[in-house]
């Protein structure tokens, strides 16, 4: 399977674009599509009331990783409209979808046929944290208050929002290096990544990263008290 050194290549964008016609391809994404509805729900409380983890973007980034950007738009839009009807949490609301689409394109930037590495799984969740879960969702959030003339009630960009995301950012980098990493040898031996990801070595660049947003992300637990304590 040919690799690229990034998403800049005309290579890679013939690839994703030829994923389209690959029956196979096409049948993962249906499986993942399904994946990513079944796991909507589930959550695991880190700090009842304050954190909360969803399993949703292992399982992007996973399928993202396997079909690419293309695909991954397009699974992103049939998962969340479904998604939305099976798992109603209020009104329907179009621009969401994008959101998901958009997070899927993200990850699959960094992760479709590239040699996979800590510090690129990290960069890949940290671009779609910034600009999914802290620019595009905070202006659709605005977006539905208009379409609903209620834009009063909602809250731009919290601080609460800005702390959350930022205290689960090295717990969901590490869980995704070593879900990635163990996937890593399967995947390669079904054809699925590039043969060079028969090991993701977690080296000390990862370790040093992790530790440098761990560290941040106990600042922003401070702030967060704080900031619920005031509140």
């Amino acid at each position: 399977m040919q690799e690229y050194k990034s998403c800049f290549s005309k290579g890679y964008w013939k690839s994703a674009f030829g994923e389209l016609k690959n029956v196979k391809s096409i049948a993962v994404c249906a499986l993942f599509v399904a994946l990513r509805i079944a796991v909507k729900g589930l959550r695991i409380y880190i700090i009842p009331g304050v954190l909360q983890i969803g399993f949703d973007f292992i399982v992007n980034s996973l399928g993202s990783m396997i079909y690419g950007p293309i695909l991954a738009l397009i699974g992103g839009l049939i998962s969340d409209t479904i998604g939305a009807f099976v798992f109603p949490s209020g009104t329907y609301f179009f621009p969401y979808a994008l959101v998901e689409m958009s997070s899927g394109f993200i990850f699959a930037l960094f992760l479709y046929r590239s040699k996979l590495s800590g510090p690129r799984i990290i960069l890949s969740r940290f671009t779609v944290v910034v600009l999914c879960n802290l620019i595009f969702t905070p202006i659709v959030n605005y977006w539905f208050g208009v379409f609903t003339d209620n834009v009063k009630a909602i809250n731009f960009l919290s601080q609460a929002r800005i702390i959350k995301n930022v205290c689960l950012l090295p717990l969901e980098s590490l869980i995704l290096i070593l879900f990635l990493g163990g996937l890593s040898i399967p995947l390669v031996r079904l054809g699925t990544i590039p043969e060079t990801n028969k090991k993701i070595k977690f080296d000390a660049k990862t370790i040093v990263l992790i530790v440098s947003l761990t560290i941040l992300a106990a600042a922003g637990l401070v702030l967060y008290y704080q900031y619920k304590t005031k509140g």
